[in-house]
């Protein structure tokens, strides 16, 4: 596909049997890109590499009450259909997926889907059990009713996106799942839809995230190679803007198998609460390239 036209008019869909007939009236390429709502400039990107790549591009909008845990902030989602909805036709949009919960999830619903090991079990796995239980799920169900050619994820979700990766492949699905590099604000913080709980003191908190990455990159390419210095320095760092740690690793980029040497691309994963919201962040460490002599 070299391109395809902004369209004119775009549909919003609330019922899987009418996502059927569209996806079976859709001409060429299918593009999706899954949200929650609350878009901001990251979910857009996404939307714009799916209008460049594909001939149809479908957004779904559905906070998914499986991936959340007793006590999160399913009921207090931030939601604003009607600015979504402005966003997604500005940015041209295709088709918009709106399914109430019980089309997702109809009363006799039992196909749930788990991706097992430690890409999975860790980290986020660990700190919100069953978190990806349900997000595998919805994916796996998103895949089947709108059956894309591409689905369009944000690298912010770093654990999340190699869950997908992993269940499309066991799964045999056909569709060609892309992760595109996180959408930072002009201060460095990663952009997020939680990001709108945040106090003025707990968004200037929430630098220390963005900030302890960054300091991590640059002991990397000073030659810091002992993966606990690495973590430890992130610590202090959120710990001295009084952000609670929920976890600072540093893991193999494909497996997220936990690292004690930077040997290799390295993902420094952040999870932390600043206040009552809970942020993620991550960056890869890169070993810098040794010249070759001539």
């Amino acid at each position: 596909m070299s391109g395809a036209r902004r369209p004119t008019h775009m549909r919003t869909i609330t019922t899987v049997a009418e996502m059927t007939t569209a996806r079976d009236a859709a001409a060429g390429t299918v593009g999706l890109v899954p949200t929650m709502g609350l878009l901001h400039e990251g979910h857009l990107s996404l939307v714009r590499r799916a209008r460049a790549g594909c001939d149809t591009v479908t957004v779904s909008i559905f906070v998914n009450p499986t991936q959340f845990g007793p006590g999160e902030d399913l009921d207090r989602y931030p939601r604003d259909e009607k600015r979504d909805l402005a966003l997604l036709r500005d940015e041209g949009t295709n088709l918009v997926f709106m399914p109430p919960p019980e089309e997702i999830y109809p009363p006799d619903f039992d196909d749930w889907v788990e991706v097992g090991g430690p890409i999975a079990e860790r980290l986020e796995g660990e700190h919100r059990p069953g978190h990806f239980r349900g997000v595998a799920t919805v994916v796996a169900r998103l895949f089947r009713i709108v059956r894309p050619d591409r689905a369009y994820f944000g690298e912010k979700d770093a654990q999340q996106l190699r869950v997908i990766s992993r269940l499309t492949a066991d799964l045999g699905l056909p569709v060609e799942v892309i992760g595109l590099p996180i959408v930072r604000e002009p201060d460095g913080l990663a952009m997020s839809s939680r990001n709108a709980y945040l106090s003025t003191d707990e968004r200037s908190r929430a630098l220390s995230l963005s900030r302890a990455l960054a300091e991590a990159e640059q002991s990397v390419r000073e030659g810091e190679r002992d993966a606990s210095r690495i973590r430890a320095a992130a610590r202090r760092t959120l710990d001295a803007a009084g952000v609670g740690v929920d976890y600072v690793s540093v893991a193999d980029e494909k497996t997220l198998a936990e690292l004690e040497t930077i040997d290799r691309p390295a993902l420094l994963l952040l999870a932390a609460r600043v206040g009552a919201t809970r942020l993620i962040d991550n960056t890869l460490l890169r070993l810098p390239r040794i010249a070759r002599s001539p």
